[in-house]
């Protein structure tokens, strides 16, 4: 039996953007679809539900760092580079239901790109990661974000665009490079955030942010995809549990 959700993990309404400029909709709540089927679910059994979630980013931009700073609640120094993948479940309960993010920590290095983009596909999300204090990294974010859609489908993806480092840049270089940030968000309908894992600026907004976006699309979905069938069966994202998902071994090495 899965241990009741974090009190500090529960959404009940849909968190803010970051930016109007770059954001995946603006809108001030879940759709009425998605809160009609969790309401009607609260008192009946339903499925875990997950998404899959990949973050990709040149190395040392703070990918694990920032995926750390949500878990632990702190910031950790002394971090290791990823090797190849690394796997973490966070749970929370959104409207009512429970609800999982998988996320898939890959490294940035080139030689293990090879293991890397074998994990990126079905992903549900895809979080890109630049270094704010870093213009090429920046630069980078678009070749990543080419890579991991070549095994996913472009229609089906929500993209997060997030600047780490923030506590490092002055006001006015943060102010350019959110500008070119801001612009390549547009352009590749991305969700713009800037975040300091180090201080924790803005870490829980975003992963909370990622959580409901990526349940209410898996929700609407389902509604797509389910016709007549009825409320009880809607919820039921996926047949699999959360060990179903779980990779083999927790950290991959390239050969």
């Amino acid at each position: 039996m899965l241990p009741p959700v974090k009190k500090d993990r529960i959404i009940t309404h849909l968190p803010k953007f970051f930016s109007p400029n770059a954001a995946l909709h603006t809108k001030d709540g879940f759709h009425p679809q998605v809160r009609a089927v969790c309401q009607a679910q609260r008192a009946g059994t339903v499925s875990f539900n997950l998404a899959k979630v990949i973050v990709v980013g040149d190395v040392a931009v703070g990918k694990t760092c920032l995926i750390s700073r949500f878990r632990k609640g702190a910031f950790d120094k002394n971090y290791k580079a990823t090797i190849g993948v690394d796997f973490e479940m966070e749970r929370f309960e959104v409207l009512g239901v429970p609800f999982s993010l998988q996320l898939w920590d890959t490294a940035g290095q080139e030689r293990f790109k090879c293991i890397a983009s074998t994990y990126y596909r079905g992903a549900q999300a895809i979080i890109v990661v630049f270094d704010l204090s870093s213009g090429s990294s920046l630069e980078h974010a678009r070749q990543w974000l080419e890579d991991a859609m070549k095994e996913n489908d472009p229609s089906s993806v929500l993209l997060f665009l997030v600047g780490t480092k923030k506590d490092l840049s002055s006001t006015d270089e943060l102010s350019g490079i959110e500008q070119e940030a801001i612009r390549l968000s547009e352009e590749i309908k991305a969700e713009y955030w800037a975040v300091s894992a180090k201080s924790g600026d803005g870490v829980r907004d975003f992963f909370f942010r990622v959580a409901s976006l990526t349940f209410e699309a898996n929700v609407l979905s389902e509604l797509e995809k389910s016709g007549a069938r009825q409320g009880g069966d809607i919820i039921r994202l996926t047949d699999r549990t959360d060990d179903d998902h779980k990779p083999n071994k927790r950290k991959t090495n390239c050969c």
